[in-house]
């Protein structure tokens, strides 16, 4: 089978993507297609016969559709490629593939282009959420050029900003999935800590760093060389799976559910060293986060995860709010490469809040067009 494909950078993760019609019906036949095409599973984790990247970040698919029946210009579905395993999770958005997806409708004639900026406005199926683009566009095509710096990104590009439109219960329904800004969570091997589950873009879960143990200073590549620390972050990603009514059990979490929620650690602001050696002072940031990403720590932060951690820290009694130093109108997130400032509009209704917008920025790159090449026989 040849099915005509375009490589994206979206943020910091990378993506195959597809229009929808050149891709068998969804079901089997499609799935089978996208696992060969990356080379997945792959017990030895490389992904060697196919295009994955074999990390989290770049073991990603984007389906692009017609969006004329939704009133929107573009559909868009996101897929978390199993490296190992034969499953593509479908249950949450990818902020950083979310952002390549305006490039990629420009530069496909999907939209008319309106230079300097085109504004792309497609439906996110996976969590049934409008997310509006503004790509920088010249001569009617996407203008990947620019000064900005996104961390965790070489180079520089032209600056996206991306507006999420009410990104409140993109997956359980729900702002606040158990009802509640903070819960207990018993976890074997570590006791009972406190934990914020908050939906906005995808689900989150927040722990604070202090109660594992860590002193919010910790580089990924040292949590990601300890094995019994990742199997106690999924041991509490997995419960709290089940706290969010997300999966019915602690298994099913870990094999059918491992893209959401997230599991995000937050602590208060502090010095820290990036990943790239640069040495990012307390008051720069609003709160100093990391995130785990199927069972390795991100090493920069999905735009999805700033999404919740944004909208969290404005809801008061939040572990996210609780530690959060103010800055103006935005939240500044510090992560392992860098910083990340987000924008949120965010009022109380009623008992509850309600989250109109939630803004930040990225950059992308198209990076490769061509035909992807999978035997019959794989399928």
């Amino acid at each position: 089978m040849r099915i005509p494909t375009t490589v994206m950078r979206g943020g910091t993760s990378k993506a195959l993507f597809f229009h929808e019609k050149d891709l068998p019906e969804a079901g089997d036949l499609r799935d089978a297609f996208i696992l060969a095409a990356y080379g997945s599973p792959d017990p030895y984790r490389r992904q060697l016969d196919g295009l994955g990247g074999a990390t989290s970040s770049t073991s990603k698919v984007a389906i692009i559709g017609d969006g004329s029946a939704h009133g929107v210009d573009v559909t868009y579905e996101f897929g978390q490629v199993g490296i190992d395993q034969p499953l593509i999770d479908r249950r949450g958005n990818c902020g950083n593939i979310s952002s390549a997806v305006g490039p990629f409708a420009v530069d496909e004639g999907l939209v008319t282009p309106t230079d300097p900026i085109t504004q792309v406005r497609f439906l996110n199926t996976n969590t049934n959420k409008v997310i509006i683009a503004h790509v920088p566009t010249k001569d009617g095509k996407f203008d990947p050029n620019g000064d900005f710096e996104l961390p965790g990104v070489s180079g520089t590009g032209s600056r996206l900003k991306l507006d999420y439109l009410d990104p409140s219960g993109s997956v359980t329904g729900k702002l606040l999935p158990s009802g509640n800004v903070v819960d207990e969570l018993d976890v074997p091997g570590l006791g009972t800590i406190p934990v914020s589950l908050v939906d906005a873009a995808n689900p989150l879960v927040f722990v604070r760093w202090e109660d594992l143990g860590l002193t919010g200073t910790e580089l990924p590549a040292v949590l990601d060389a300890d094995a019994e620390f990742r199997a106690m972050a999924e041991r509490i990603r997995a419960r709290a799976s089940i706290l969010a009514g997300i999966s019915d059990t602690v298994e099913n979490a870990t094999k059918l559910a491992p893209s959401v929620p997230k599991l995000s650690f937050v602590g208060s602001p502090r010095d820290y060293i990036t990943t790239s050696g640069v040495a990012v002072a307390a008051g720069q940031m609003s709160v100093r986060a990391a995130m785990m990403s199927m069972g390795w720590l991100h090493p920069s932060y999905p735009l999805t995860g700033a999404i919740a951690t944004s909208v969290a820290a404005n809801i008061p009694g939040t572990l996210v709010h609780d530690v959060a130093v103010s800055h103006g109108d935005q939240v500044i997130i510090g992560h392992p490469s860098g910083l990340l400032p987000m924008s949120v509009d965010i009022e109380q209704d009623g008992a509850g809040w309600k989250v109109n917008s939630v803004s930040g920025y990225r950059t992308a790159r198209r990076l490769m067009e061509g035909v992807v090449l999978v035997p019959d026989e794989r399928l």
